[in-house]
């Protein structure tokens, strides 16, 4: 596993996830909990749906999905993945049940830690893809990174 502290990132640095495989029943669980839908929940009602023509997870599971693949992924952020934001959340296509999905995570932008701060901040994309490459979200995430410790040295 590797550990990101501010002093490793660089523009254009980007790393990948492991995978998750979706079944109806995650998605339909997901759904009656958090975003209960018939075109999240009832396989009949979606496939009757205008845009889904079948069953979708909601966005809002893909989202989870995506913070567990960032969170898990070999390329770790040091302390942990903290939050300042998200924007251009996307999702430009649904994920169905059986869809693999993975991510791709890539630096965008750095800013320093301002003086006597013990972190910086670091513009993350994160794409969401299935098993054909489509991209099934996208957002920006904006994060602290810490410092590496002084007495742990360079990468």
């Amino acid at each position: 596993m590797t550990t990101l502290h501010f002093e490793d990132l660089a523009v254009g640095l980007t790393w990948h996830s492991a995978a998750v495989t979706l079944t109806e029943a995650d998605i339909i669980a997901f759904a009656q909990a958090f975003d209960p839908q018939p075109f999240h929940t009832d396989p009949v009602a979606a496939a009757a749906h205008r845009l889904f023509r079948g069953l979708a997870a909601s966005g809002w599971h893909t989202t989870a999905l995506t913070m567990r693949l960032f969170a898990t992924a070999e390329t770790r952020i040091a302390g942990g993945i903290i939050g300042n934001g998200i924007d251009e959340l996307r999702w430009p296509r649904p994920v169905r049940p059986g869809d693999t999905l993975s991510l791709t995570s890539e630096v965008v932008e750095i800013r320093p830690p301002e003086p006597g701060r013990s972190a910086g901040w670091a513009r993350i994309r994160n794409t969401t893809t299935n098993q054909n490459g489509e991209i099934v979200q996208t957002m920006i995430a904006t994060l602290s990174i810490p410092r590496r410790p002084p007495s742990q040295p360079g990468a």
